[in-house]
């Protein structure tokens, strides 16, 4: 199995490709990333003596570049994307450049090079709000900020080089991932390195937005599963499909942490910010997936974990990420 991961140094990216290459001894690896602010190569040091394994710094929007990497490859999992809502409202453009001139490169690439599949990975918040229900992969796309309006712009890309040129694609909408090198300017993050620094806590509104937080290694598994069996053309779901909401995560980081509610501070909601995402599930379910991990367990070994390596956060933290921060939050 010869695998192409874009945006691999990312935080998903990352732990996809280590669990590859734990589960596939014969698999070869082929990691291609920018190495934005939010890609860090060091995420997969552990690895990097790997000989199944092996990097390219390159921008997926250089078309030319990506055609010439991808010959003699079978697969393509397109993890490269800007990410951050809260970035996308101060410069969408990036997020346009990045997310869906990007993937129209990597799609023009994989045709070319004739890929026997082409897996996008995208968001649950494609859909926007959703007031009551598990929405399916079948429901109308309604995103509220650029960052999730760049996301819908590339699935309907993807599924239109399925349906005009028999491109394989498969897209993986997921709900908000969490678990180890996941970047600090992200909310679960965020929060347990500012209690760790006795920072406070910025809560967006009164807190009560509902999310549905999947561990990223049953998000690796997930991709796997679809990989083997999933049918081209096709939309996936993946969520532990029980929500929480952003207060009661913060709380859970403070009594992880032994640090007092007080550290807690609302602050003004974000522009477009959508209350609720919850996703049916039950297609993927039907291949055969389902969580390996509970939440509790899997979000104390992520608090954890931050607690256990600031050596990886700290620098990050000391970086540009300062000055987003002061903007940000002030």
């Amino acid at each position: 199995m010869k695998i192409v991961v874009t945006g691999g140094a990312g935080f998903i990216g990352s732990h996809f490709i280590r669990y590859l290459l734990k589960k596939y001894p014969d698999c070869q690896i082929l990691n291609i990333d920018r190495l934005t602010y939010a890609g860090n190569i060091h995420n997969l040091d552990d690895v990097s003596s790997d000989r199944r394994y092996c990097f390219v710094q390159e921008d997926i929007c250089h078309q030319k570049e990506m055609t010439t990497l991808l010959r003699d490859w079978d697969i393509l999992v397109n993890f490269a994307a800007e990410t951050h809502v809260d970035r996308s409202l101060v410069n969408p453009e990036a997020f346009i450049r990045t997310d869906v001139l990007g993937v129209f490169s990597l799609l023009r690439s994989a045709y070319q090079c004739k890929l026997r599949k082409f897996i996008q990975i995208s968001t649950d918040e494609v859909y926007g709000s959703v007031s009551q229900g598990r929405l399916k992969e079948t429901r109308l796309l309604s995103p509220s900020n650029p960052y999730a309006a760049s996301k819908a712009a590339a699935d309907l890309l993807a599924l239109s080089y399925w349906k005009s040129y028999g491109l394989p694609v498969c897209i993986v909408r997921s709900t908000n991932n969490f678990g180890p090198f996941q970047h600090p300017e992200k909310m679960i993050p965020l929060f347990i390195t500012n209690a760790l620094l006795n920072k406070k806590l910025p809560v967006y509104g009164e807190g009560k937005q509902i999310r549905q937080w999947l561990f990223v290694e049953d998000h690796c598994g997930a991709i796997d599963l679809i990989l083997q069996k999933g049918e081209n053309g096709q939309v996936y779901h993946v969520s532990p499909e029980r929500g929480y909401r952003n207060l009661t995560v913060a709380r859970k980081i403070l009594r992880l942490l032994g640090k007092p509610d007080s550290l807690m501070e609302f602050v003004k909601d974000r522009a477009g910010h959508d209350y609720r995402y919850s996703l049916n599930c039950q297609k993927i379910k039907a291949l055969g997936w389902k969580p390996r991990h509970s939440f509790n367990s899997a979000f104390a070994k992520t608090v954890q974990w931050y607690k256990e390596n600031t050596g990886w956060w700290q620098p990050i933290r000391e970086g540009d990420f300062q000055e987003y921060y002061r903007q940000q939050y002030g």
